[in-house]
């Protein structure tokens, strides 16, 4: 599951070339519960959702201030929906150039870390400190 801002829309005939912001989830299936929970933990309910029609999504509107689902033609996948398909691109070809053996249970950290590289591409200035800060206010999950 992929979460990201809405980007203001582009002048036509240009691309938008800029997204504010993403979230990656791992999740176990595809069944409409199990989308409903990752929802109600981590998406605001006045979020306004853009799906493709897929019938795992049946109870999104009750769960948000506005659900849009579209039917997508396989040639027009790029145009709708586009940040989250090369959101997911990029993670996989990252996920699959740096790692060889990514276990089921560390996943999730490995998607965090692509995140916030995604997210702050764009907040160069003062990187260094704002490592420092997040390095130092985190809590390490793992256990040896």
């Amino acid at each position: 599951m992929t979460e990201s801002e809405k980007v203001d829309q582009p002048k036509k005939g240009s691309k938008s070339r800029k997204v504010r912001h993403i979230k990656m989830k791992v999740i176990k299936d595809l069944k409409s519960e199990t989308i409903d929970d990752v929802v109600d933990q981590c998406i605001s309910t006045e979020a306004h959702i853009t799906t493709d029609d897929s019938t795992s999504y049946v109870s999104l509107s009750e769960k948000v201030k506005e659900h849009v689902s579209k039917v997508i033609p396989n040639e027009e996948i790029n145009k709708e929906l586009p940040w989250v398909h090369i959101a997911i691109t990029n993670a996989k070809s990252w996920l699959q150039s740096n790692f060889h053996k990514i276990e089921r249970d560390y996943l999730q950290y490995y998607l965090d870390e692509f995140c916030y590289n995604f997210n702050r591409r764009y907040l160069i200035d003062n990187l260094f400190d704002r490592l420092l800060i997040a390095c130092v206010t985190s809590q390490n999950n793992i256990r040896y």
